[in-house]
């Protein structure tokens, strides 16, 4: 929900500065206003909510994910490399099927909604596109929690990282 958020408002950003035409019927400046606003609101309920999630998880004992994101970015080949050899079960395969999918869905020309609608046509992109960095960013966090619980002389759930 952040993500989608900071995507909104960046796209409200963009609406302001390369619109001159009409969006929609409405002028560009209020609909880049609009997509600002919302978008800002957006993103403090999604960091707000993700906030709660996390202290809840901590407080029931479930595993949080770890590492920012560049550790997470690096994490993924070895997540990858080991669900396919089955010593990380943690990922199911359809998790990587789906990943695929939406890789192969934001690459195509082919659009549920077309792009040539205004905001509305990336609109499918971005969702995908949020769904597929949450997705990835939250397994490799979970992936690199799992490493660091292997180290020897560590006790599984001490972390390291906060995040």
């Amino acid at each position: 929900m952040a993500y989608f958020g900071g995507l909104l408002a960046l796209i409200g950003v963009l609406t302001l500065v390369f619109e001159d035409g009409d969006v929609v019927g409405l002028p560009a400046v209020v609909v880049g206003v609009g997509l600002l606003v919302l978008g800002l609101v957006v993103g403090a309920l999604g960091i707000v909510r993700r906030r709660q999630v996390r202290r809840r998880k901590i407080a029931r004992g479930e595993p949080v994910p770890v590492g920012n994101v560049v550790d997470r970015a690096k994490a993924l080949p070895r997540l990858i490399r080991a669900a396919r050899r089955g010593t990380y079960g943690e990922l199911p395969q359809r998790r990587m099927f789906l990943w695929v999918l939406a890789l192969v869905y934001l690459v195509s020309p082919i659009d549920i909604l077309p792009d040539l609608l205004p905001v509305i046509g990336v609109a499918d992109d971005a969702g995908v596109a949020v769904w597929l960095l949450t997705s990835v960013s939250t397994a490799t966090g979970l992936y690199l929690r799992h490493e660091r619980d292997r180290l020897p002389g560590r006790e599984p759930g001490s972390g390291g990282a906060s995040r």
